[in-house]
């Protein structure tokens, strides 16, 4: 018997906001300026969601990615420039605004967990959903391994209060799933974020949901939910 789930622990970039726009945008204007090639902003979406210094690694040419100081070096370049125009055109997915409210309503403890630098992901969703209250909004820090490692969603868990068998873990990944699975929560997929179907079934996923208001059917039925095998 699946528990009534009452958390929610939600990636950010293609889960809840829509950020490729800003985020591709800085990254080919710094890869620019170093001569490199640049990439269609839609490429992006397949680049993400190791973390900031990974996508730089990803971004630029092999014999670049090879010199750690250079990496070091444009790394900072990108995060700088990001830092200044990531909620030029960054918006919520249709349906998400709706979601958290909805979930508030329910009395569903809320969170937000992304390999994107702390500081930013903090502002990111404090602009975003001003109105909304999260328990959590975290980011990458020094002191935290990057999502798939568990141990940051596991430490949200542990100041929550809530078994960790009663969250869902919300994300367009396989990194994602991989993540809930290793938290003990239920890891369900985001359709409409950047991802395909297949990586996050691959990843782990008990469901993919079609829409952001698709998750609140775990929610009002939680016994209607029959997980992937």
């Amino acid at each position: 018997m699946i528990p009534s789930p009452r958390a929610v622990l939600f990636d950010l970039d293609g889960t809840l906001a829509d950020t490729i726009e800003d985020l591709g945008g800085a990254f080919n204007r710094v890869l620019e300026s170093h001569g490199y090639p640049v990439f269609p902003v839609e490429r992006y979406k397949t680049m993400v969601g190791n973390g900031f210094l990974a996508l730089t690694r990803r971004a630029i040419p092999p014999e670049a990615a090879a010199d750690d100081t250079l990496v070091e070096r444009i790394n900072a370049e990108a995060e700088e420039l990001y830092s200044e125009h990531f909620l030029d055109l960054t918006r919520p997915f249709p349906g998400i605004p709706e979601l958290l409210t909805a979930l508030s309503g329910r009395g569903v403890l809320l969170a937000v967990l992304s390999n994107k630098p702390d500081r930013m992901v903090k502002r990111i969703v404090r602009s975003l959903f001003p109105e909304r209250d999260f328990f959590v909004t975290e980011g990458n820090k020094p002191s935290m391994p990057h999502k798939p490692d568990p141990t940051a969603a596991l430490s949200i868990v542990a100041h929550s209060g809530i078994p960790s068998s009663e969250w869902c873990f919300v994300g367009d990944s396989g990194v994602d799933m991989k993540t809930g699975l290793a938290a003990g929560m239920l890891p369900l997929g985001a359709v409409w974020g950047y991802r395909s179907r297949e990586e996050m079934t691959a990843g782990g996923a008990a469901a993919l949901l079609e829409a952001p208001l698709d998750l609140l059917r775990y929610f009002d039925s939680p016994g209607s939910f029959v997980p992937r095998r």
